[in-house]
């Protein structure tokens, strides 16, 4: 009973850390592909890819973010050195940028092509785009970063 309820506070606290770095990621996106078209203009269409410097740099930040909110509030330490820890995170990370930056494409070039009007904002399709791919990627993140970084 008692790691039942230890596995349900692990998973709250990945949701509440993964929102907050959904948050940096997606407000960082905002500023960066509402500014970055500014002094590149090829970052809204770069050989058919879309934002991908807003993309990748935003990811970076929520990345980081979740790296410290997951070591702090989330996960155990794992049996690993901190060193081979933080490599291994930065793998996953790596991997989950190129992964979320994929269906990021897929989600803006083929299915959002719509505002979403939520009455007090608006959602354009690369907000709505950047968020499908968060959550998508955030399912995986969990899996691995549980049962290979922290596996204390």
């Amino acid at each position: 009973m008692r790691d039942l309820l230890l596995r349900q506070k692990q998973i709250l606290f990945f949701i509440i850390a993964g929102g907050l770095s959904a948050i940096v990621e997606i407000g960082s996106f905002k500023l960066l592909s509402s500014s970055l078209p500014h002094f590149f203009p090829r970052e809204t269409d770069f050989y058919g890819l879309h934002y991908p410097l807003s993309n990748i740099f935003s990811t970076g930040c929520g990345i980081i973010t979740n790296y410290f909110l997951s070591i702090w509030f989330v996960f155990e330490r794992g049996k690993h050195s901190k060193r081979k820890e933080f490599v291994y995170f930065m793998v996953v990370s790596f991997i989950s940028t190129l992964l979320s930056l994929g269906f990021f494409q897929v989600f803006y070039s083929y299915v959002f092509k719509e505002n979403i009007d939520l009455i007090v904002y608006t959602l354009s399709p690369e907000i709505i785009s950047k968020i499908a791919a968060i959550l998508l990627v955030s399912v995986l993140n969990y899996s691995i970063k549980k049962k290979i970084i922290f596996n204390g």
